[in-house]
């Protein structure tokens, strides 16, 4: 298996020294911001596509600091129905494809999208629960008016150029849970469409990402190592907890394409993403790795640093601690 970080906690700093990083906590591999929700900071998107030399050059790096390039990340909602964010989220998606190709990579992470719940919407409706028939008419519209045709695309894309695209089953999304996953597969046909296992999502859900694993077994074909602690306010508040604040323009704020930021978190929230180790102990690590390897040897595992009580650095050293012990547990 192979074990990294995902760079974009790195985004600070430039590529050879996020390397430098990752090498020093004693991890073999990176995945690397692409496009989408933020900005390809680590990759010359244009010059790769464009150039041979410029893809041996990029290579170079990676090999120079002994670490490999284990994926390309492409997060973002290339369903959005608003024109300034959903089309140039989608593009970055067939670039970052075409850019994986052309290094040699198979792996391109990303979210299935949400569309809105009609043709005149301009802004994403998720169905939560569908009790009534109003919320399956939406459903039906998003998947196969707009969903379906847009991954078909995408999964003969991927074909063309050797990539599978592995999708983070995320919250606001229509693939958020295995069995939406297996969805989005069955209802396009696809060949070159996975899930990216990324447990923080599912934790909060309720779910067991051990469980999600050996439901979805070959699906999985990726996977992130991201934490959440589900914290006592969770007993009122629940997990679909909605209590942020609108960040004002004068306020640093994070920006999602188009008119969009990233609003505040609840100050007493229900859970939190935190460093591996923190919301669960070693021995699920060490069962979620080992129920990856089961199903491939190969897959590339990820950390995904989101605690905002660590900074980038100690929080990344907490959670490659965790994962290295739960990686002495494979097989020799």
């Amino acid at each position: 298996m192979k074990f990294g970080v995902y760079t974009a906690i790195l985004h600070d700093r430039p590529l050879p020294e996020a390397l430098d990083v990752i090498a020093g906590l004693g991890l073999e591999a990176a995945e690397i911001n692409a496009g989408g929700f933020l900005p390809p900071v680590h990759i010359p998107i244009d010059d790769i596509l464009a150039s041979q030399s410029a893809r041996e050059d990029y290579l170079g790096i990676f090999a120079e600091k002994g670490i490999e390039l284990a994926g390309l990340n492409v997060n973002g909602n290339p369903l959005h129905p608003h024109p300034a964010i959903g089309p140039r989220h989608a593009e970055d998606l067939r670039r970052a494809i075409r850019a994986a190709g052309a290094l040699g990579q198979t792996r391109v992470v990303t979210m299935s999208g949400l569309p809105g719940g009609e043709a005149s919407a301009t802004v994403p409706s998720w169905t939560v629960n569908a009790w009534n028939s109003g919320a399956l008419d939406v459903l039906d519209y998003q998947w196969e008016q707009v969903a379906v045709p847009f991954w078909r695309e995408i999964d003969a894309l991927a074909a063309d150029h050797g990539v599978t695209v592995a999708i983070e089953m995320h919250p606001q999304n229509l693939v958020f849970s295995p069995p939406t996953m297996l969805e989005l597969i069955e209802r396009v046909g696809a060949t070159h469409i996975g899930a990216e296992m990324d447990p923080s999502h599912l934790f909060w859900q309720g779910m067991d990402p051990v469980a999600a694993v050996e439901f979805l077994g070959p699906v999985v074909v990726h996977a992130a190592a991201k934490d959440v602690r589900i914290n006592p306010n969770c007993t009122v508040y629940g997990v679909l907890d909605n209590r942020f604040r609108r960040l004002r323009a004068d306020e640093d704020r994070v920006g999602l394409g188009g008119h969009e930021f990233v609003n505040e978190w609840p100050r007493d929230s229900a859970w939190d993403f935190v460093a591996l180790g923190h919301g669960h102990d070693q021995d699920f690590w060490s069962a979620f790795v080992q129920a990856l390897y089961a199903v491939d040897p190969e897959m590339a595992v990820n950390i995904e640093h989101e605690d905002v009580s660590l900074g980038r650095i100690e929080g990344l050293q907490a959670a490659a601690e965790v994962l290295k012990k739960a990686a002495a547990t494979l097989p020799a």
